[in-house]
């Protein structure tokens, strides 16, 4: 597997190619604002096959670039049902944005449990209710790699701060997490990556931030 992070836009968020050294086919895991041309200059560069584009969730940073990628690529679009309606009418959520992202209309769906491929690859979502409704995980047991979205930082978490937050759901949807093998790497939409080991208040996540 490759995994590629490209932070982009005004949060440093992370876009990501993931790819399957067998075959070359990829996807863009959530395409960030400016993040399009360094994503296509690196699929150009090591002749990488996008296949789709997998949206963690709905919130601007993550879906800025998601219209010209799907227009320049001719590939679908996956996000969860209860985030759809932010990515066809973005800032429908409420979220402060300044900059003017294009809606897109979701090919299909990333439900809790639902197998991906990508080439020889597969990853199965994992449904992350709590920074956003339809916030998502994407694990590849193979390989023992979660694309972890806002749902999990490097210490921390997705905020709940904001409109889209159910801070009780977040709790149950870190406990799943905490059930991943300890190894399992975690690359998350801001930040560098972590290990589910090495978050070991995952399943202890209201007792550490749920007074913030």
């Amino acid at each position: 597997m490759i995994i590629q992070p490209f932070p982009s836009g005004p949060l440093d968020t992370n876009a990501y190619v993931v790819a399957c050294a067998a075959t070359h086919d990829a996807a863009i895991v959530d395409p960030a604002p400016d993040s399009s041309e360094k994503i296509i200059a690196y699929m150009s560069k090591y002749n990488y096959q996008p296949q789709k584009i997998l949206l963690t969730h709905s919130h601007w940073d993550h879906i800025a670039d998601a219209a010209l990628l799907k227009a320049h690529y001719q590939i679908p679009v996956l996000i969860h049902p209860d985030d759809a309606g932010n990515l066809e009418r973005p800032g429908s959520d409420r979220l402060p944005c300044r900059l003017n992202i294009p809606g897109v209309s979701p090919d299909g769906w990333l439900e809790e449990g639902a197998e991906i491929p990508v080439g020889a690859l597969t990853f199965k979502v994992i449904h992350t209710p709590g920074h956003t409704p339809g916030g998502v995980c994407l694990y590849c047991a193979a390989h023992r790699l979660l694309l972890s979205g806002d749902t999990l930082f490097k210490g921390s978490m997705g905020t709940l701060a904001l409109p889209t937050a159910q801070p009780q759901l977040m709790w149950n949807s870190l406990k799943k997490l905490a059930r991943l093998p300890p190894d399992t790497k975690a690359f998350p939409g801001h930040g560098p990556s972590t290990t589910i080991g090495a978050e070991s208040w995952l399943d202890q996540a209201e007792k550490f931030f749920g007074n913030n």
